[in-house]
């Protein structure tokens, strides 16, 4: 697996992926809104970029190159937290966490289900 940290636009095209499964350049450049949002030569360059850091895999199917994504989500996920608690938090996952729940935008099943999650992480369930 890749330690490669995505790009901002590479997470985008990972996100496709990782919805859709694997695919064209072409279906990647539709989902992500086509010609008004991303040129399809952009959408291919970054593939490339992504295939040579080893986030994504190419397989041929026919005449087209379907990409894959290598990268797992949750994993995916975990290094760009560590990396923004590391970098803007410097270090403090509880400053990530307060600064997160400060924003207001946490419905109250949100903050239901930290609370649980909290308390099971206090009694060792996690």
């Amino acid at each position: 697996m890749s330690t490669a940290k995505p790009t901002k636009k590479e997470l985008e095209i990972l996100h496709v992926l990782w919805e859709k499964g694997p695919c064209s350049v072409k279906n990647v450049h539709e989902q992500m809104g086509g010609d008004q949002n991303n040129g399809y030569t952009t959408i291919l360059k970054f593939l490339q970029i992504m295939l040579e850091k080893g986030i994504v895999s190419r397989q041929k199917s026919g005449k087209l190159h379907l990409y894959k994504a290598i990268a797992n989500k949750e994993n995916t996920k975990q290094q760009m937290v560590d990396k923004i608690i590391d970098t803007v938090f410097e270090g403090s996952a509880s400053q990530l966490v307060i600064s997160a729940l400060g924003n207001n935008k946490s419905s109250k099943e949100e903050l239901k289900a930290i609370r649980k999650y909290l308390d099971e992480l206090e009694e060792g369930k996690q």
